[in-house]
């Protein structure tokens, strides 16, 4: 095999024949990853974006196997040849041989590992099926008799960089051991040095839905077949030959400890506390040292089958091992590692898991999420009620154990205790002026010049602070962490942030406190059940220190890219740490990998991605890939209303619409459409609060009752609990439009229903409107976020900042086209993301069908409309009047007659 692979023609390994767009993205996949780049792919759903990643993905890697072993026999041929200059053939043709032996020798002896583990899986199966599995018992709550454990540790050089540093010890070497591969007492050797393809996105069903397209597959990634036979039922190339598969999730999700699930609170504080116990106290589903062929065998029953994380806990019950811990036992020897964003995107996470990224493969799938998910992760919040409960634990603290304390903690301690105190004061002193600042009827908080300056462009839209539906802003003021740190006071002076926050980490003090005052409360509580219920609460709880040292450690790795805000709205009083650029955290991972990958159904507009992700990225190695859609171009109707039945403009800014004769026109304009449209129609608004506004007036004025004359109306609920259920009655009132014109005469039939919901809300991203769900999906103005968001602010102010930095590196012209400052630029893509995902609710596979209506007449733009998915946007037809759009729409839907029972044409 060649030193660089070249780019298949064919991928035998794909369950059919392939489309030709998703032939052009395997084909564009596999050269990415060969080439070492960071590439961001758009395929629209329904296009089979996600098998075509695992099988152009997977295909490389099966091909870099074939080439690392090519590679390991030119290697000893090569030395060979430079220790024996004379000698002869038959000894280097013997030498390569046995070397050739030995590799297939390991790989096989691999396979067999996992053949019988599937053997041993289904047998404990069978054996789980045929016997009740027995109640386990309970374990004793968590307390510690010893006050000397509450003692802070004694920090060591290394312990600052140590993964494991809230643990004991013991535990320590125990997770050491579960994912570096010890193996005292075993016969396995080291473990194999593995290339993985890490596969991350949103969310767990999300990765439930890459394993069953995993399963089709035509691959056999196994080397070497195993000698024995396989005697599991199915298909024996799914079963044996798929990628060695490791799903990655929480405690949360993997626990089976059924007395430390049931408790309240912070699981994950639960089991590290659990983790520190001994004897009987210790959980019974993590093996002790000397039991580590347990965890072995759970590692290979995961490796032998793709498993989700359902199957992971079946596995782990069987077994009676934690699958927790045995998931990270398996990431070594993974071929494919399925894990959420989070675990990704945080370094320590990666560090606790043991996930090196040094040249492996990155897959981001549904990465139109990524840029507002490194956002999240990189914020830290500290409620002013939290800093309170570390500041009066941590006095409790010290006075109960100063005179047991070493000089070096006592003298941590003390800081850490200047640095809350200083904290709580300027927080008190922020609440005061706030709140005689909102007595006097004063505007309260801050918003700098720059902020003030930003709130212009009549295309932009600015909604108020308080606007119904949003909590009540009472104060906020945005500053830079250096600013913060002045604001202290000396209290804060010759503060060390960076040994405050290594200290925290290395003595794991917050635990300690935190099971100090747990112990007392319970001791006060006596034999009061609700007291002592409050405590078991506690001691589940993550430790308020905890939340403070997340805060400090924002605070020392804080650059001019974060900004600290302390505001209060309603009863919420917190500190926030907000990162400005959500490529500083990302920066590691595009480094590390090999290659880099963003994949989704709508990226578009893929401009603000490069800007935002990949700004430092070479021109060279950054590529991207977008396909249009499998659909025939006759499945899919777009239209731009820019007028509506009456004459007026069609422009639904936020000042605008309060206006009655707007929603007046817009009514008029629904009304029109459910005549037209058969089976569902899905409209999204801006936002609740203008859903609301129009539903109100529409009542009024009868013109709801119109509408469910001829189609059934719902509106997205508020409350997440009621969504399922408005969703089932939603889907039931279309499918009921069959049986309703069976029973009923054509012109009494009502035309299935008419869901109304909000842009960027529950569902307007990750439901499918299959089919007859929508028929239509109506897009309501433009949803702009709130320009008076402090935070949002400070995005625009930083990235005008970078552009001016690299206008005067690059001197650069001014934005030509018609093109606005980065800012703005900013503001108007997030507004077209959130189109973009509503969008793409209806067109689900290749035989469905819709119509996609713009309501707004900026939808007219031509820079708009480019920042649409251009599958979407060639087709546009933009109407200048009413009477034309309606038309074009008549025209689509009576070709599509003959797809649907539910057609009917009345047009008022």
């Amino acid at each position: 095999m060649a030193l660089k692979l070249n780019t298949p023609t064919s991928f035998p390994a794909f369950p059919f024949e392939p489309y030709g767009i998703q032939l052009d993205l395997m084909q564009h996949l596999y050269s990415a990853i060969e080439d070492r780049k960071v590439t961001i792919i758009e395929s629209p759903t329904g296009t089979g974006k996600t098998l075509s990643l695992l099988c152009a993905s997977l295909t490389w890697l099966k091909d870099e196997q074939e080439r690392a072993r090519k590679g390991q026999l030119d290697a000893l041929l090569k030395t060979k040849v430079d220790c024996i200059l004379i000698g002869p053939d038959w000894v280097l043709e013997q030498t390569l041989e046995r070397r050739r032996r030995e590799l297939e020798g390991e790989d096989r002896e691999k396979a067999e590992r996992l053949a019988k583990a599937r053997k041993k899986e289904a047998e404990m199966r069978k054996r789980a099926r045929a016997h009740v599995r027995k109640k386990q018992k309970l374990v004793e709550e968590i307390q510690r008799e010893d006050e000397g454990d509450f003692l802070p540790d004694d920090a060591d050089e290394d312990r600052s960089d140590d993964e494991y540093g809230n643990l004991s010890p013991a535990v320590r070497t125990l997770m050491q051991k579960l994912q570096h591969g010890s193996r005292s007492g075993t016969n396995e050797e080291a473990e194999p040095v593995c290339t993985k393809i890490y596969y991350a996105s949103r969310t767990h069903s999300q990765l439930a839905q890459v394993l069953h397209e995993l399963r089709k597959l035509r691959m056999n990634l196994e080397l070497t077949r195993p000698r024995i036979e396989d005697d599991n039922t199915g298909d024996e190339d799914v079963q044996s030959g798929s990628a060695r598969t490791v799903s990655l999730a929480s405690r949360k999700q993997l626990c089976i400890n059924e007395d430390l699930r049931r408790r309240h609170g912070d699981i994950d504080e639960a089991c590290r506390q659990l983790l520190n116990e001994k004897g009987k106290r210790r959980c019974p589903h993590l093996p002790p040292l000397e039991d580590e062929v347990r965890m072995i065998d759970l590692r290979d029953q995961i490796l032998a089958t793709p498993k989700d994380i359902e199957d992971l806990v079946g596995a782990g019950q069987n077994a009676d091992v934690c699958p927790y811990f045995g998931s990270r036992k398996a990431i070594p020897q993974a071929q494919l590692v399925l894990l959420p964003y989070n675990l990704l995107l945080q370094k320590n996470a990666r560090e606790a898991l043991g996930v090196d990224l040094t040249n492996q493969v990155i897959i981001v799938d549904e990465a139109h999420n990524l840029t507002s998910t490194l956002l999240s992760l990189s914020t830290t919040r500290l409620p002013v009620r939290t800093l309170s409960s570390a500041r009066q634990q941590l006095s409790v603290y010290l006075s109960r154990f100063r005179t047991r304390l070493s000089t070096d903690h006592a003298l941590h301690l003390t800081r850490l205790m200047g640095l809350l105190d200083a904290l709580q004061q300027y927080a008190d002193e922020w609440r005061k002026i706030q709140d005689e600042a909102s007595r006097k009827g004063q505007t309260s908080g801050h918003l700098s010049t720059d902020q003030k300056a930003g709130q212009r462009s009549s295309q932009q839209e600015v909604p108020k602070v308080g606007e119904p539906g949003k909590p009540r802003v009472q104060g906020v003021e945005v500053m830079t962490p250096s600013e913060l740190l002045q604001r202290l006071g000396r209290k804060s002076e010759g503060v060390n942030l960076l040994e405050v926050e290594r200290y925290l980490r290395s003595s794991r003090i917050a635990r300690k406190i935190s099971g100090y005052t747990a112990k007392a409360l319970e001791k006060a509580a006596g034999e009061d059940p609700v007291k002592l219920a409050k405590v078991a609460r506690l001691v589940t709880t993550t430790p308020p220190l905890h939340t403070v040292e997340s805060f400090i450690t924002s605070l020392t790795s804080a650059n001019d890219d974060g900004r600290i805000t302390i505001s209060v709205a309603d009863d919420l009083f917190e500190i926030k740490y907000q990162q400005l650029n959500p490529a500083t955290h990302f920066q590691d991972v595009v480094d590390s990998a090999r290659a880099v990958v963003l994949a989704g159904g709508t990226m578009s507009p893929i401009s603000d991605v490069v800007q935002q992700l990949f700004s430092e990225v070479s021109v060279e190695r950054l590529s991207t890939f977008s396909c249009g859609h499998i659909i025939p171009p006759t499945s899919l109707q777009t239209l731009v209303l820019k007028r509506g039945p009456r004459g007026g403009d069609l422009q639904f800014k936020f000042e605008q619409r309060g206006q009655k004769p707007l929603i007046a026109e817009l009514g008029q304009i629904l009304l029109n459409l459910v005549n037209i449209v058969p089976a569902g129609m899905v409209v999204f608004l801006p936002s609740y609060s203008f859903l609301n506004v129009v539903m109100a007036e529409w009542k009024n004025s009868g013109l709801v009752a119109k509408l469910n004359g001829k189609k059934r109306v719902f509106s997205e609920p508020q409350d997440s609990g009621e969504v399922d259920t408005v969703l089932r009655e939603y889907s039931a009132a279309v499918r009921a439009v069959e049986s309703q014109a069976s029973t009923a005469g054509e012109g009494s039939r009502k035309g299935g229903a008419l869901l109304f919901a909000v842009i960027g809300a529950k569902l307007s991203e990750g439901l499918n409107f299959t089919d007859d769900l929508a028929r239509a999906v109506v897009i309501i103005g433009l949803p702009y976020a709130n320009l008076a968001s402090p935070e949002l602010q400070e995005r625009m102010k930083y990235v005008n900042r970078l552009q001016e930095q690299l206008a005067k590196a690059n001197a650069p012209a001014r934005p030509a086209n018609g093109r606005k400052d980065a800012a703005n630029e900013l503001y108007e893509n997030m507004c077209m993301n959130a189109v973009n995902q509503s969008i793409g609710r209806a067109i689900r596979h290749r035989n469905d069908w819709a119509a996609l209506i713009l309501v707004d007449c900026r939808y007219g733009s031509p820079r708009i409309r480019e920042k649409l998915p251009q599958w979407i946007a060639k087709n546009a037809v933009v109407t200048e009047t009413f009477g034309p759009a309606m038309k074009t729409l008549g025209n689509f839907y009576r070709g599509r007659r003959g797809d649907s029972k539910y057609c009917t044409m009345d047009l008022l």
